[in-house]
């Protein structure tokens, strides 16, 4: 007998209100709504566990969008969780909450974020297992290597311009191969055994994994800038030059 499948959340928050690029999330990339992608992914992901992939929004046509991408919309949005202070972790229980006054729970919850579009099935299948097959692990995280932007590259400016090191009190150059590797959160994965999320409300802790994730996958969209750079990749992914 085969063992049962994890039941999991896949929560993707897309809420109406963006600044930096109005209506990202449904603006067109690569041909399809920028939400597309991703509800792709989770939709793709069910191949292989049990669960349901959930838009929370508060807005009429990114609902419509995410409806005619295969996600399910059970609840809109309360206005008091889409405002630019609310926070992720505020939409993540939120979920959780309308969902066990449903009589329905999950083993995982995995919250995809709609701006990065680059990260497949794979990353959150192989992310889970990570996470499943790890003793007293109880979240992961995407992650990827800070390059140029690693501390000991970076420096700090005063008021007249003169910079410093961000690090120590000298300039030191290192060839790459002499410093430890560092990495940053890249947001295009977050994925929790409920309970523990429940409990600590967080997905960072002294428990939690982080999954490597390539640099040409980490771009999010923040602003025009990102959505031009992350089209191009998507392209090039296409056309078989990023692997």
């Amino acid at each position: 007998m085969s063992p049962a499948k994890p039941k999991v959340l896949f929560l993707i928050p897309a809420r109406g209100g963006s600044k930096g690029l109005p209506a990202k999330n449904i603006r067109p990339m690569n041909g399809k709504p920028l939400l597309h992608w991703t509800v792709k992914t989770a939709l793709e992901s069910l191949e292989d566990v049990d669960g349901r992939v959930v838009v929370s929004t508060d807005n009429e046509e990114i609902a419509a969008v995410a409806k005619s991408s295969g996600a399910e919309i059970p609840f809109m949005r309360p206005p008091e969780l889409a405002r630019d202070e609310s926070t992720s972790m505020e939409v993540v229980l939120h979920a959780l909450e309308f969902f066990a006054k449903q009589g329905e729970s999950f083993d995982y919850i995995c919250m995809l974020e709609a701006t990065s579009p680059q990260r497949d099935k794979d990353d959150v299948l192989c992310a889970l297992n990570l996470l499943m097959q790890t003793p007293r692990a109880e979240s992961i995280v995407g992650i990827s290597a800070a390059e140029s932007s690693h501390p000991a590259f970076l420096a700090l400016k005063d008021e007249k311009h003169f910079i410093r090191p961000y690090e120590g009190e000298k300039f030191v150059f290192k060839r790459r191969q002499e410093i430890d590797e560092v990495y940053f959160f890249e947001g295009s994965l977050y994925i929790s055994a409920v309970a523990a999320l429940k409990k600590k409300q967080s997905f960072y802790h002294e428990k939690t994994l982080g999954y490597e994730i390539p640099k040409w996958k980490s771009y999010e969209v923040d602003d025009l800038v990102d959505f031009l750079i992350i089209e191009r990749l998507m392209k090039a992914k296409e056309e078989g030059l990023l692997f």
